[in-house]
């Protein structure tokens, strides 16, 4: 709720409401005076933005404009030495070295002198000030732990922003839900930072150097114990995984193991740290752990392999396609309450050029589009031909090159959650970074096409159809997210070639998935 004026409906709603209904005993610590006295507030102040008042009152958590208002008590803000804070918690593995490189670029980028104070309990102090005058314009507050203690900071007030590397569960959205903080699952309060990818990792001793998806979840579930069953020596394998609360642990749970309905066996080894996993993987043999590409260190990554399929490696063209199967976003959760400007600008600032360079340099991949040309695709074209549906044609092969050949494949694709038709985390962060690149020109004079793709269960026919139908499902919600584009300035269209293009076996959960897609591809 704002406040701007005492004449404003709202304000003489609040005002009979407060005539009406008992005020509280207790002293509150802020007391907001409309300008002409005539209406009051009073409450706990929860934050001030350098524009806002965020105060819990008898009637809930009201926000109030503060140019309609005097602040009066012990609570106050001083609007002359006002300096903007924002509290940053959640996982380690982004809060050691990729929001420290994010929040100093964007203070050199911004005219900022920026200090770095390291505070107790894995926590650092960024103050960002003025270069021509010393003055503090913002204080960054990071607390690096784990995905859990980032959301209990955020529902206990304690931080802005949660960095996390799975998405949010049901039950602490309904608790962030209860608590007003809006709906977190909802567009506008998640996003996605970075890209990166669960990878299995082996010593390098270890003959083994590819495993099919399937056989990676039977061997976290228990289900696989030898090494004999995945082509290497008669051995135990020991399998290693990081802390439950870390969130590259949880995301195992969630994207590995939860889609066939399995649970984590319980002779796990955990370890407290990316880095101290890596180290006990490297001294055994027989271990196997999944880690990320961003903290693989001297293990050696394994390639998922399949029956149906050539063996896919997370690099970054794979992770930022989603042709690799176990991409791992790097989130970042912000509640519905405003934030100060200058925290705006920041996480404006991190869907920049220049902010996609930060990231990659410190070691995660970069959500910039990439156009990949027909000449790199042979290895997926091969597979195209050798593992097509039976009622996939040659004509309609031969069409689907003639149509990709004068075509360059961007690495923004699309794809949906196991047995849903909605799009999953990466895919719908992709529909926004479409969107802004149309409005802001990028593809000016250029055609894009939206081709869909199939999974090879059911009738051909069929599935060209359900292809055609996402891709023009995709197509619509790029355009209604980009607002401002000018539609005369660029091609949009839509095509499908349903089963003929498989990446992967239909016969898992992850096959299904990779095979049902959206690609971008544009002249």
């Amino acid at each position: 709720m704002q406040v701007s004026c005492a004449a404003s409906f709202a304000a003489q709603v609040l005002f009979w409401m407060m005539l009406l209904l008992p005020l509280p005993l207790a002293a509150q610590d802020v007391t907001l005076i409309s300008r002409d006295g005539k209406v009051e507030i009073a409450g706990t102040l929860l934050g001030f933005d350098g524009e806002f008042y965020r105060v819990d009152t008898a009637y809930g958590e009201l926000t109030v404009d503060g140019s309609g208002v005097n602040c009066d008590g012990p609570g106050c803000p001083d609007l002359e030495t006002y300096v903007a804070e924002l509290r940053i918690s959640g996982a380690a593995a982004a809060g050691e070295v990729l929001l420290p490189a994010l929040i100093e670029g964007f203070a050199l980028r911004s005219g900022f002198a920026v200090t770095r104070e390291e505070r107790p309990g894995q926590r650092v102090l960024y103050t960002l000030a003025v270069a021509e005058s010393g003055r503090p314009a913002a204080r960054v507050l990071i607390h690096s732990t784990n995905t859990d203690e980032g959301f209990a900071d955020l529902l206990a007030n304690e931080a802005d922003i949660v960095m996390s590397l799975r998405e949010i569960r049901e039950a602490e959205a309904e608790r962030a839900w209860e608590a007003g903080m809006g709906d977190m699952r909802a567009a506008g309060r998640v996003r996605v930072l970075a890209l990166d990818a669960l990878v299995p990792i082996v010593a390098p001793d270890n003959p083994v150097r590819a495993i099919s998806v399937p056989d990676l979840a039977a061997v976290f579930s228990g289900e696989i114990t030898s090494w004999s069953r995945l082509g290497g020596p008669e051995a135990p394998i020991s399998v290693h995984l990081r802390d439950p609360v870390a969130g590259l642990a949880q995301a195992v749970e969630d994207r590995l193991l939860a889609p066939v309905g399995a649970t984590l066996r319980a002779d796990v080894v955990r370890h407290p740290s990316d880095r101290a996993l890596t180290a006990a993987v490297i001294q055994d043999p027989f271990a196997l752990a999944l880690s990320t590409t961003s903290e693989t260190g001297n293990a050696v990554p394994l390639g998922l392999s399949g029956a149906c399929g050539f063996a896919m490696q997370a690099t970054r063209r794979n992770a930022k396609t989603e042709d690799y199967p176990l991409t791992a976003p790097v989130f970042l959760y912000t509640p519905a309450r405003r934030l100060p400007q200058i925290a705006r600008a920041f996480l404006d600032y991190t869907r920049s050029d220049a902010a996609q360079l930060v990231i990659r340099r410190a070691g995660f991949i970069d959500q910039t589009p990439e156009e990949i040309p027909i000449t790199d695709q042979g290895d997926r074209f091969a597979n195209a031909i050798a593992l097509a549906g039976t009622e996939v044609t040659i004509s309609e092969l031969r069409r689907m090159v003639a149509v990709l050949r004068p075509l360059r494949r961007l690495t923004l694709s699309f794809r949906f959650e196991p047995g849903s038709t909605e799009l999953d985390a990466q895919s719908r962060s992709n529909i926004r970074r479409l969107a802004a690149d149309l409005e802001t020109g990028q593809f000016d004079g250029r055609r894009l096409v939206f081709i869909g793709f199939s999974d090879g269960k059911g009738r051909a026919e069929s599935n060209a159809r359900i292809a055609r139908t996402r891709a023009e499902g995709v197509r619509r919600a790029v355009l209604s997210a980009a607002e401002t584009m000018d539609e005369t300035r660029v091609r949009l269209e839509v095509d499908a070639f349903g089963e003929a293009m498989p990446m992967a076996c239909d016969d898992s959960t992850w096959g299904a998935k990779a095979n049902r897609r959206v690609e971008v591809w544009v002249k």
